[in-house]
């Protein structure tokens, strides 16, 4: 129970912060170009809120409110029993003009109901003169307000919807310069990994070999991994030390960082240019899946499959697939069944050796998580940062989350990725069981990058909807009608909340397995 106390709570803190931060995005942009932001709020607030509040207006829970006066203290006025929808209709009163020749100063922070709601799973920001979640129609039907989103340009418009994904984006890369800043970078040097690197095709093709550990770049030597592959790639030669007892030298081919682009984005390569080569060790089981029901665990390397070497992960997971599909077809069978072996230690004892059978999934999974993290087969170092050199790093770290973010998306298309998609259970067991603040702040940095990118996809209901439609706007010089918005802001709210049941639904289904 302490575990899941622990869990929870980082998860609500960081949905929440993140939240905030995101809708700060929006209504910055709004009131900087002058548009009210009638309510802004974490989590939703369907039929009532946990908490409101107006500053020098009012505040309230659960629907009631209290009156402050111009000191921001409870009034005794008969006021303080007014309903939400009179506060509501007092505020729009007090936007418009008091004349037409003078108008009364508006507050960048005052005219917005700022508050809590009761279900967490986002929040918003209601801009007045728009169709978003809060689906006010009748506001909409009414004559445009210069203060009303839909009475300012386009590329005003444009800024507005697209604030809340770059404020998360930006969030990201200061979370991660501040850790850099604050922890320093720890890395595994080329030189102390002894199994040496993997390499993609087109690396191959100029003369690099699985387990070669690289040396020097033009005479350069090489030693931190993110500046050394960029080293490596615009080198005319690159030294590698072969066998663990040859000095080679290969020489890069022109324009070789194109073919290393080329190849990426053909997907013929697992990961770009090099990898670390490390073991295939277990680090999680789960439950019901064809590797627990075999006596697989926590811990175990696997050494080969079906009597084929798999030394590292770059060796098991090819291996894996074309051992599956040849049993499928030689059997005729819809799942393959292949011998494991593996080597498992038992405390201080030496590693037993043992084969066991596992009966794969369709889609040729064992139900192991393997780790990933080369920290935990090699020797740590240690790269501090400045002020200067943090927020270039957090540049770097961000725009590489974001983009695997985005090239693991298309995952999601595939049958086992659609089965493999999970709600704020998942979400909430990447965190730590202890606390740990690095961690979890990495963590909320990722999620900033994940929410950025989920939030700019074209799907009405989501930001990206709303940019796809004013790009419409300024491409055909003409607005959707908002008939068309209003179908399509529903339509995408059911697509989400569908999405919504189905990921959380998927938790609930694994929790049972």
């Amino acid at each position: 129970m302490d575990v899941f106390l622990i869990k929870a709570t980082q998860l609500i803190l960081a949905l929440a912060f993140l939240i905030i931060i995101h809708e700060f995005g929006h209504f910055l942009f709004a009131r900087i170009f002058g548009v009210k932001v009638e309510k802004f709020y974490i989590f939703f607030d369907p039929l009532t809120e946990i908490f409101k509040w107006r500053p020098k207006k009012y505040y309230g829970f659960f629907g009631k409110h209290i009156d402050l006066n111009k000191d921001g203290k409870p009034t005794d006025s008969d006021a303080a029993a007014a309903t939400a929808a009179q506060v509501d209709s007092d505020i729009n009163k007090q936007m418009e003009p008091a004349d037409k020749t003078k108008k009364k100063k508006k507050s960048f922070w005052g005219e917005t109901e700022y508050g809590i709601g009761w279900i967490p799973l986002g929040g918003y920001c209601k801009i007045a003169g728009m169709i978003d979640e809060s689906m006010d129609t009748k506001q909409m039907q009414q004559p445009p307000k210069e203060w009303e989103f839909r009475s300012k340009p386009a590329w005003q418009r444009l800024l507005i919807m697209i604030g809340g994904v770059l404020f998360n984006f930006l969030l990201a890369i200061l979370i991660y310069a501040g850790i850099v800043f604050a922890t320093g970078e720890k890395y595994v040097a080329f030189s102390d990994a002894s199994d040496g690197m993997a390499y993609s095709p087109a690396a191959k093709a100029a003369g690099f070999r699985d387990g070669d550990i690289p040396l020097t770049a033009d005479g350069k030597a090489l030693d931190y991994p993110g500046e050394s592959i960029i080293d490596m790639v615009q080198a005319k030669t690159v030294t590698v030390l072969r066998d663990h007892r040859d000095t080679v030298a290969i020489t890069i081919p022109e324009k070789f960082i194109f073919r290393l682009e080329d190849e990426v984005k053909s997907g013929k390569s697992q990961f770009n240019f090099l990898t670390y080569r490390i073991p295939v060790s277990i680090l999680q089981v789960m439950p019901g899946e064809g590797a627990a029901k075999a006596g697989i665990r926590e811990g175990d390397r696997i050494l080969a499959i079906d009597g084929t070497s798999t030394p590292s992960l770059v060796e098991f997971h090819p291996a894996l697939d074309s051992i599956a599909e040849s049993y499928k077809k030689s059997h005729g069978a819809k799942q393959a069944t292949v011998d494991i072996t593996l080597a498992r230690a038992e405390g201080n004892a030496p590693a037993d050796t043992l084969t066991l059978p596992v009966t794969l999934s369709e889609g040729n999974k064992m139900g192991v998580g393997l780790d990933v993290d080369i920290t935990h087969f090699y020797p740590v170092r240690e790269k501090s940062y400045n002020a200067f050199t943090a927020i270039p790093r957090g540049i770097e770290m961000g725009t590489e989350r974001l983009t695997s973010y985005a090239k693991s998306m298309k995952l999601v298309a595939t049958k086992e990725g659609a089965k493999s998609i999970g709600g704020f259970g998942s979400i909430g067991s990447i965190f730590p069981e202890k606390w740990d603040w690095v961690a979890f702040w990495n963590i909320a940095a990722f999620l900033s990058v994940a929410l950025a990118f989920m939030n700019i996809l074209p799907i009405p209901a989501l930001d990206g909807g709303h940019v796809l439609f004013l790009l419409y706007e300024i491409i055909f010089r003409r607005k959707p009608s908002l008939k068309f918005m209003e179908r399509a802001q529903m339509i995408g709210m059911a697509f989400l909340i569908l999405l919504l049941l189905y990921a959380n639904g998927m938790d609930i289904i694994r929790l049972f397995k």
